[in-house]
């Protein structure tokens, strides 16, 4: 019913493949709308169990779950949601190895990630591939959207330098702590996005990324320089020092 989208937008959909790269607080947000839109295959790699201290965030899993491997109980409530879905899951961490093999067999690739090498990875990933890459971040009170590399847009690294030392890594939820909720709104913008790409309506945030701040409801959108020497990747090159 949706000007843009209806029915044709709804078969690019049944016929799409989306890669979700981590099933934490944003890829289970993603992971539901993607389900419930209609996406005909969805990747879930994720390699990590399932622990107390995210379930105020990650709400695809519940306290019966506790130790057990968020990719299988993910696929089963996705199941639920929409049993029309061919869901595979990928129980391993994405990295050098393994993620051209991987991420080859989709359309979208979402980076919903908690680390920077990680996202170096799949950037690297994905400009080899050709492939867009949707990126979402959290830290505190603030969440990050972009969409990189889509349609010879700027990528990761044109956003995020790789800065070989250690003292860049991201801090994590549990040092700095985090509201739940501001993991499903990025991940819901995420999922926005990967609908957008592939139904091929509304403005992608490329070349752009939205830094909103839940508390101050204040929203910001910077623009992201092209750099075409970030476009020349040939291998994936993450290793810090």
């Amino acid at each position: 019913m949706l000007p843009g989208i209806g029915r044709e937008g709804q078969e690019r959909l049944k016929k799409a493949k989306v890669l979700v790269v981590g099933a934490g607080g944003l890829g289970c947000s993603v992971l539901q709308f993607l389900s419930t839109a209609g996406t005909g295959k969805i990747g879930i790699a994720e390699f990590d169990t399932v622990d107390e201290a995210n379930l105020q965030r990650q709400v695809l899993f519940g306290t019966n779950d506790l130790g057990k491997l968020k990719s299988v109980i993910a696929k089963s409530r996705l199941e639920y949601l929409n049993s029309f879905i061919d869901f595979e899951i990928f129980n391993l961490k994405i990295g050098t190895t393994n993620a051209r093999k991987i991420s080859g067999q989709f359309d979208v690739i979402v980076d919903a990630t908690d680390n920077l090498e990680s996202r170096y990875i799949i950037n690297d990933t994905c400009v080899i591939l050709e492939k867009p890459m949707v990126h979402g971040s959290i830290y505190r009170n603030e969440g990050q959207v972009s969409v990189f590399n889509y349609k010879g847009g700027p990528t990761y690294r044109c956003f995020n330098p790789q800065k070989k030392d250690k003292k860049h890594l991201n801090p994590s939820p549990a040092d700095v702590g985090i509201l739940g909720v501001l993991a499903g709104i990025t991940g819901t913008m995420m999922a926005n996005e990967v609908i957008k790409i592939i139904t091929g309506t509304g403005h992608i945030l490329c070349g752009k990324i939205l830094v909103f701040n839940i508390m101050s409801n204040s929203y910001r959108t910077f623009n992201i320089e092209n750099i075409p020497e970030n476009h020349e990747i040939k291998d994936i090159d993450t290793q810090f020092l």
